[in-house]
């Protein structure tokens, strides 16, 4: 089936007082994504992945250990990530769910020791990428990063969040300091209720 740029789930400024710009959102959401959706277009139609599901071609196009991805495993990555990524974040996102507490409590000892490392693993992906919290083909959670476009699908894993570390993600709003716009984040604009009904 054809990508298609879905609408953020809130407007382009909804996020602006907690530290991500309209400026951000319509760079990122209006140009970067839907670049991912026109390019994997393109570059699906007449192939055996025409009418395939993103999950699909996204598992089926991931070589383990490659350098550089095929374009089609490019696009269709990044395509879903980003709508995983609108998702997981929003304005008044509120208080975190008690089943998500427990578990990332259960998992990492403190839900500030989960933010800890879910930081560190974002500061710490060379180059572009994405840090995650993943639940494992066993049941565990565990943060993960990925370079590029590569997600927790290619590995069976569930993503529950994941933060977008490319450059287009956080320049406009924190030129290359990297580490405050994922503690901005963790605290300002994880939706929560999102990242529990993951699980």
């Amino acid at each position: 089936m054809a990508f298609e740029l879905p609408n953020l789930p809130y407007a382009h400024d909804a996020l602006a007082d907690l530290g991500m710009s309209a400026e951000t959102m319509e760079f990122h959401h209006d140009i970067h994504h839907k670049a991912y959706v026109d390019n994997g277009n393109k570059l699906i139609a007449g192939t055996e992945w025409e009418g395939k599901s993103v999950e699909d071609i996204i598992t089926g196009t991931y070589q383990s250990g490659a350098v550089a991805q095929s374009g089609i495993f490019n696009n269709a990555s990044q395509h879903w990530n980003h709508v995983q990524f609108w998702e997981m974040m929003g304005p008044g996102t509120g208080s975190m769910p008690s089943e998500l507490e427990k578990a990332l409590v259960e998992s990492f000892g403190s839900v500030d020791k989960f933010k800890e490392d879910f930081a560190a693993a974002g500061a710490g992906q060379f180059g572009s990428g994405w840090c995650w919290l993943v639940k494992d083909k066993d049941g565990s959670l565990r943060v993960t990063k990925t370079e590029n476009g590569v997600n927790p699908l290619c590995f069976g894993q569930t993503a529950l969040l994941g933060c977008d570390v490319w450059e287009h993600s956080y320049y406009i709003d924190f030129r290359n300091k990297r580490p405050a716009y994922l503690s901005n984040f963790l605290e300002k604009l994880v939706n929560w209720e999102n990242v529990a009904s993951r699980m």
